[in-house]
């Protein structure tokens, strides 16, 4: 009789998926920290499309919480650069300050997404933020 257990597999294309938007992602993060390298929000956009396209792909994998991540990376980073767009109105500095730490923490998120993808590794339920 033969063995029917099968071993799902994610399709490696996902990986690949995975590092291509981790790359636009950083890109975008890289320039919105340093000063005079502002990339476009276009890559920031085809990113944010390509994980979305995907993320049904690799339902049921450790893939699937890459996805999750980086859609809300983008969200939440959106959201807070909405909200404190009002403090450029109180003279450059408060905004810049606020513009900067929203940078870094998206850079700080894109970073730790793609060491844990790289060791294939998901990412924590928990973190919501």
């Amino acid at each position: 009789m033969p063995n029917d257990i099968v071993t799902v597999e994610p399709d490696s294309s996902l990986k690949t998926w995975g590092w291509i938007s981790y790359i636009l992602h950083l890109v975008v993060a890289v320039g919105a920290v340093l000063p005079g390298a502002q990339a476009s929000i276009a890559l920031l956009l085809i990113a944010l499309v390509i994980d979305l396209v995907k993320r049904d792909d690799a339902a049921g994998s450790w893939q699937a919480s890459h996805f999750s991540w980086r859609i809300r990376s983008v969200l939440w980073a959106g959201l807070a650069y909405i909200l404190t767009s009002w403090l450029w109105l109180l003279l450059l500095l408060p905004g810049w300050i606020a513009w900067a730490l929203i940078s870094l923490w998206f850079l700080y998120r894109i970073v730790k997404g793609m060491v844990r993808m790289n060791a294939g590794r998901s990412m924590e339920p928990s973190n919501v933020l």
